[in-house]
């Protein structure tokens, strides 16, 4: 886990395959007081790839806050919240669902599996900005993170 500082700002991966739900949330963060970097990747797979640093993401900082949809292609945000928290080197980074599942198996399954926070995205704009500030807000100047070992 990465430790946010001032030199390098807030690293944020989105997992998210909905091209409106990524302009959402890079809009919302967009008018941040923090620095933050927003990387996407766009299916499950890429998303443990990114994390475990493979291939292509070989040389990319480990991110601060995972924010990951379930309904993902190639493999599910069921199955990548999994793979995050039985791996050692990565089950510390915080992991926020942010999800249009209202599903309560959806739910239960989540926090069975370790994610730090459940949340269903709302359709409206606003509601969907003040969703994402809160989360950055809580995630970066409430909490305390473990820094990467």
């Amino acid at each position: 886990m990465t430790a946010t500082n001032a030199n390098s700002g807030i690293e944020i991966l989105l997992v998210e395959d909905s091209e409106d739900d990524i302009e959402l949330t890079t809009e919302a963060l967009a008018v941040s007081k923090m620095q933050v970097s927003l990387q996407v990747v766009k299916d499950g797979l890429e998303a443990v790839r990114y994390l475990r640093r493979e291939g292509a993401y070989r040389d990319t900082r480990r991110p601060d806050l995972i924010l990951l949809d379930l309904n993902l292609p190639r493999m599910d945000g069921r199955e990548v919240l999994t793979e995050i928290k039985q791996d050692p080197d990565l089950r510390t980074s915080p992991v926020v669902v942010l999800t249009t599942s209202h599903d309560e198996a959806d739910i239960h399954r989540a926090y069975s599996s370790h994610a730090n926070c459940y949340v269903t995205k709302p359709v409206n704009f606003d509601q969907f900005t003040k969703i994402v500030r809160s989360i950055e807000d809580f995630w970066f100047t409430v909490v305390r993170l473990p820094k990467e070992e």
